[in-house]
């Protein structure tokens, strides 16, 4: 073999194993670095997590217990409970806000000046509750940086009227969504025309808590409004489920759908979109895409119309929609049995973070523990499954929420009823379980 031969084969040779290197992607293992529970002898659940601007983070939820890892709480009604964590995962500190009666925290946002707050649902009237309209009020609670409450102001009317997101908006005012029961209210809750049912109910609120203006949007059944975003025009989409097929509801495809609602600056509906089947699809969390679209997640259990994968009973269902509510493309994740999300959060590469919970042991779901089990799905812009990992024991282990740290960490929150499998320690009844996920 001539030398000119063998140069041309080794050259050959070494670009060839140089390109496979680069076109191999790198194997991505999640690995649990902790899990861990808290709470006392009753009741707790993790609802909401955030990374905080000192490179930490801070869990939302609630608890009934007046004991264990409660501290300076002497009754057994429900309050919101707020966790604070530094970035070596050590508790700095907790606290409860709430009054005599029930009090549940849903979502917490890091605010513009370094505080809190807090969103959820109060049938207090005492304690750190100034006033209370009726049943259930959505409760806005406003902290400095070391949780002390700057000022809290109640939202409702004599029904059941529920908190459960919370943004913050660029004039540095917040917008709140959530449920008004409008018979309840007699129709009171809009500013403008009114309508009967259960609807979503919007409130723009200026850096005080005040009212700017409020409307509610649906038809004659219920409609549940469970979480928001600001769009780039300086309106604002709600999402969540519709079982209405009249009024603001155009195009029910059959039980629950997922239902979207834009808004603009003032309140006033720009268009409505329904997706989903015959069956219960429910939207539960929306986040933006840098192409400026949006995905959306919740449950499905159709297996028709808009659903063109279904995988079992009830599937993690997202979709891509538009800034004019139109379908891009829709997935389904899951195993033969139910499983289900309930948030989706951004993460530095461009990918996203479905939490949730699962009872399948095939399909997407690789291991089930028992019952229902922590579900994290991590997804690329695509809708790829990049990695997904379950945690649980033999009871009724479920995930609310996830966020991403500076260091590309992911902590979970939930709630956990097991004392076996993932889960070493159950405190009482339910447990705030919080994990911590290192993607290798």
């Amino acid at each position: 073999m001539s030398k000119k031969i063998l140069l041309i084969l080794c050259i050959s040779f070494f670009l060839k194993g140089c390109n496979n290197n680069n076109d191999t992607p790198k194997p991505v293992s999640p690995q649990i670095d902790f899990i861990k529970t808290f709470g006392g002898s009753s009741n707790e659940s993790a609802r909401s997590v955030i990374q905080t601007t000192d490179g930490g983070y801070a869990v939302l939820g609630y608890t009934q217990s007046a004991d264990g890892d409660i501290i300076n709480k002497t009754d057994i009604s429900f309050d919101y409970w707020l966790l604070k964590f530094d970035t070596n995962d050590n508790l700095q500190w907790s606290k409860t806000y709430g009054g005599s009666d029930i009090d549940q925290g849903s979502k917490i946002i890091q605010t513009l000046d370094g505080g809190f707050a807090l969103i959820g649902s109060s049938s207090s009237n005492d304690g750190d509750v100034s006033t209370n309209e009726g049943f259930n009020d959505i409760w806005l609670v406003k902290l400095d940086v070391s949780g002390n409450i700057i000022w809290e102001k109640s939202y409702g009317f004599p029904g059941n009227d529920l908190g459960f997101s919370v943004i913050q908006t660029s004039d540095g005012g917040y917008f709140v969504s959530g449920v008004l029961d409008v018979s309840g209210s007699g129709g009171d809750g809009n500013d403008r025309s009114l309508h009967a049912g259960g609807d979503y109910w919007g409130l723009k609120l200026d850096t005080n808590g005040t009212k700017i203006w409020r409307r509610y949007f649906g038809g004659s059944f219920t409609d549940s409004a469970f979480d928001v975003i600001a769009s780039d025009d300086g309106g604002f989409i709600l999402i969540g489920s519709s079982d209405s097929d009249d009024v603001d509801i155009t195009n029910n495809k059959g039980g629950y759908d997922f239902w979207i609602v834009k808004v603009d600056i003032n309140g006033s509906m720009v268009w409505e979109k329904s997706f989903g089947g015959s069956q219960i699809d429910e939207a539960r969390s929306i986040a933006k895409m840098v192409d400026g679209n949006y995905l959306i997640v919740g449950d499905s259990r159709s297996n028709d119309q808009d659903i063109s994968n279904s995988k079992g009973a009830a599937d993690m269902w997202l979709i891509k929609v538009s800034d004019l509510g139109n379908l891009i493309w829709e997935k389904s994740f899951g195993g033969s049995s139910f499983d289900v999300a309930r948030n989706i959060s951004t993460t530095t590469d461009g990918g996203f973070l479905l939490s949730g919970s699962s009872r399948s042991q095939d399909g997407d779901v690789e291991t089930n523990k028992g019952q229902n089990d922590v579900w994290i799905v991590k997804i690329d812009n695509s809708g790829n499954i990049e990695w997904q990992k379950t945690v649980g024991g033999s009871d009724i282990d479920f995930a609310y929420d996830a966020a991403e740290l500076n260091n590309g960490d992911i902590i979970v929150v939930g709630e956990s009823n097991s004392e076996d499998g993932d889960i070493l320690e159950n405190k009482g009844f339910t447990d705030i379980l919080i994990t911590k996920i290192i993607v290798k």
